[in-house]
């Protein structure tokens, strides 16, 4: 699970190189070498690239708000600014849980924003990243984060923090505010729930076949299509946010997930359905009149969806509208 990309040469986290020489500001040179991966941790973290954004803002605030000298004190800028990111983004989801309880209907992460077109097939993703901001693996799939979403805020810091930013437990324990021996079993039970989530592993190009067929159904309102496509068990989650319509709860079993599809084709008949990574996996993209009204996200198991992250909220959609 981990990202070595992000990890680069590093030898321990929180060490960073000096290019360009080491008379470098200080700051200069945090900036330079870590606000990737304070955006990537952030994001993991908070399931939202603006929210993320924000986090980094903050952390490089407190950083600038420190005197030359505290700041030359510091001995790895880079291990500073992440826990200092870190325990900011420990705060947002304590209270994000509070939030979260008066939002209207489902909260689904903010999908990132993606224009790369999967049309002539699938070799995995995009090859830059989204705004070159986060980078794509395993742990900004939907899937993944919608996993992060249901565990403690402690829990979810660990996991990440440890399993995919590969900190040790004792650099974790001083964000969490735990023992080492703690924030050990935090990661543990997240991994549980990780695997319990998770099914049988699907290929990249039967996943993209998947979901192509499926938007191919959708456009024919093809019942029966769609009903094989769905695993029985099938849910659809929507998130409109309060703002535009959407149900408030999911739509659980292959069938009814496969009518409420129907009934959506039959109610916007200029709806255009385009063919879109969303998170580093095959998803649609729908439009009317060239604006972003839906973005969604998918789970295949087994050659079938098993679940569908429909984001339909304007205020996580505007990126989508601004790249297409």
């Amino acid at each position: 699970m981990s990202s070595q990309s992000e990890q680069g040469d590093r030898s321990e986290p929180g060490a960073r190189s000096e290019p360009g020489g080491a008379g470098l500001d200080p700051g200069l040179s945090a900036i330079m070498n870590e606000r990737r991966q304070l955006t990537n941790l952030a994001y993991r973290l908070l399931g939202s690239l603006s929210d993320a954004e924000d986090v980094v803002q903050e952390t490089y605030a407190r950083w600038y708000a420190m005197t030359r000298p505290q700041q030359e004190a510091i001995d790895s800028p880079g291990a500073w600014l992440t826990k200092v990111a870190g325990r900011i983004c420990l705060d947002l989801l304590r209270s994000a849980r509070v939030r979260r309880e008066s939002y209207v209907g489902e909260w689904i992460p903010e999908p990132l924003p993606d224009g790369t077109e999967w049309l002539d097939g699938w070799s995995g993703g995009s090859t830059a990243d989204p705004a070159d901001r986060v980078t794509l693996d395993e742990s900004i799939t939907m899937a993944f984060l919608v996993v992060l979403e249901s565990m403690t805020p402690a829990e979810r810091v660990a996991l990440v923090l440890h399993d995919v930013f590969r900190y040790s437990f004792a650099e974790v324990a001083e964000i969490v505010g735990r023992t080492p021996a703690a924030c050990r079993q935090l990661a543990s039970s997240a991994r549980r729930r990780i695997r319990d989530s998770q099914g049988p592993a699907t290929p990249a190009a039967q996943r993209a076949e998947t979901v192509r067929e499926f938007k191919e159904a959708w456009a024919a309102k093809d019942l029966d299509a769609l009903i094989a496509l769905l695993d029985p068990d099938a849910t659809a989650t929507g998130d409109g946010g309060g703002l535009v319509a959407a149900r408030l709860l999911p739509v659980e079993g292959g069938e009814q997930v496969a009518r409420s599809v129907i009934e959506l084709a039959l109610l916007a008949p200029d709806l255009v359905v385009l063919e879109r990574t969303v998170n580093g996996q095959p998803g649609l993209v729908a439009q009317l009149d060239g604006v972003t009204v839906a973005v969604l996200a998918f789970e295949v198991v087994g050659g079938r969806i098993r679940n569908i992250w429909a984001v339909r909220n304007p205020e996580k959609l505007r990126p989508w509208t601004d790249d297409d």
